[in-house]
């Protein structure tokens, strides 16, 4: 048996966090899917198992729902779906579009129950509502039939969350139930989890298109092989990803750092199809702030998407002389105020909503300021 796992594509998701990039990462999200269904082709896969959060909530515009059934409907062989936590199987629902009934593939598991397949079933865990404390899995039988058993459920594998989880899936559901695999959603990177013996026999795909900064281990999909019943499965990923996300943390302690990040970011391959997140903590030297400019430039120009965050940078102390040189009087009590505020360990009295991250920013503002006044 043979067969490709994936999950969360979260189509309709708005990405407002990527500014007006937003249009271009929805879009890839459908290129993804197309990638995927080429791949399950190409790769022989006798069908695909997609384990919910196929959609970002119920209420996306049905042309998404037309066109996700669309591109699903093309692989030519059967798609078994569920329902998960952000589209699940309620009145209105996506899954009440008629695209799911045109194709005689199309597969939307909606009941607990074993799905008959060749050499084997599928025990599918179709979720109802968008809570809940309850382990989705509980329905599965623990039974040998002598026919390949696959599960498919989403939810929050106990352990890997801190608090208490939404529909919590116990680490040991598919060795306790027989299963030979256990496919989920919900965890947007691909995680696998061993049972006692060793073997892998559940696992997350991750999201085929990687959303956001630090899903790491996302953009790609699982193929699955099982030779015979009880056999190890043997899980390939693929990958389906057509953007980026990379993050680089700089902390800056000498004149010229700033002009070393410049010269990486530069030097990136592939930028059009890259989203950039700096985040920047340390000394800003005052001969390096063309260099933070230019880096703002290259990344607004260059990049899909980028971001610099600079609240945890502090004018370097060789640079005290600019707080000398303002006037007399207000601005330069000012400055010297927010010096202290900006100190995570101040320990004198601090007005209300007054963070350091905010005294800080205000501080690297007059900063600059001051530097142009110079100038």
């Amino acid at each position: 048996m043979k067969f490709v796992h994936t999950a969360d594509w979260q189509i309709g998701l708005k990405a407002a966090h990527a500014a007006n990039a937003a249009t271009r990462i929805r879009e890839e999200r459908f290129k993804a899917a197309e990638r995927l269904v080429e791949q399950a082709r190409q790769t022989g896969a006798e069908f695909i198992v997609v384990a919910g959060d196929t959609f970002e909530h119920n209420a996306v515009d049905r042309i998404l729902v037309q066109r996700t059934a669309d591109i699903l409907a093309g692989f030519g062989r059967p798609v078994f779906i569920i329902p998960g936590n952000h589209d699940p199987l309620v009145p209105g629902s996506v899954w009440g579009h008629p695209a799911w009934k045109a194709s005689p593939d199309l597969r939307v598991l909606r009941e607990a129950a074993p799905v008959p397949i060749e050499d084997g079933e599928i025990l599918p865990c179709p979720l109802y509502e968008a809570r809940s404390r309850g382990d989705p899995t509980s329905w599965i039988p623990s039974a040998s039939s002598g026919r390949v058993r696959i599960g498919l459920a989403h939810g929050t594998v106990e352990g890997i969350l801190p608090d208490e989880p939404e529909y919590p899936i116990p680490r040991d559901t598919a060795a306790r139930t027989g299963l030979d695999y256990l496919a989920l959603g919900h965890w947007h990177s691909e995680t696998q989890f061993a049972d006692p013996d060793g073997v892998v026999r559940m696992a997350y795909s991750g999201t085929h298109e990687t959303a956001k900064f630090g899903e790491r281990d996302s953009g790609n999909a699982l193929l699955v092989e099982i030779a015979q019943p009880g056999a190890a499965p043997v899980i390939t990923r693929l990958r389906t990803g057509g953007f980026r996300w990379e993050a680089l943390v700089r902390e800056l302690g000498a004149a010229g750092d700033l002009r070393e990040l410049r010269a990486s970011i530069e030097a990136f391959e592939n930028p059009d199809s890259t989203l950039l997140d700096v985040r920047l903590s340390g000394l800003l030297f005052a001969d390096d702030q063309d260099e933070l400019a230019r880096i703002r430039e290259l990344i607004a120009a260059r990049f899909v998407f980028g971001r610099v965050d600079e609240t945890a940078l502090r004018p370097a102390p060789g640079d005290v002389l600019w707080i000398e040189r303002l006037p007399e009087g207000i601005l330069r009590d000012t400055v010297a105020r927010l010096r202290d505020l900006a100190e995570p360990a101040y320990a004198g009295e601090r007005p209300a909503d007054a963070t350091p991250a905010m005294a800080a920013r205000a501080l690297m503002e007059l900063y600059v300021l001051a530097a142009g006044v110079r100038e």
